[in-house]
């Protein structure tokens, strides 16, 4: 009975979804996004609209004038697309795909 249990051939449940990457044993709290075409590793079930930004921007540009827009597509089945305002947060799935631009209204 012990060799019937031994991973082989049969040991489907070793190849479902844990060969790409050494933290599967996480995957409902690591969820891969896309923002501005740039696949990102993120941990949680939502992000803030001051997080997406981070995410963007290596260094976000400043000024009293930038505004930051965040439009998202491929979300959750009860609001699959939308936008984000400053303050808000978003519950995230993978694959979720997030554009962030910034403007300078002067």
């Amino acid at each position: 009975m012990t060799d019937n249990h031994k991973p082989g051939h049969n040991g489907n449940d070793h190849h479902d979804d844990h060969s790409h990457g050494g933290h599967d044993n996480h995957h409902d709290k690591d969820i891969s996004i896309v923002v501005n075409g740039r696949e990102k590793t993120v941990a949680g079930k939502e992000l803030s609209f001051a997080q997406l930004v981070a995410l963007a921007f290596d260094t976000p540009p400043t000024g009293e004038n930038i505004v930051f827009t965040i439009t998202y597509r491929r979300g959750h089945g009860d609001k699959p697309e939308g936008s984000l305002v400053e303050g808000e947060t978003v519950k995230i799935k993978k694959g979720m795909i997030f554009n962030v631009t910034a403007t300078d209204k002067s």
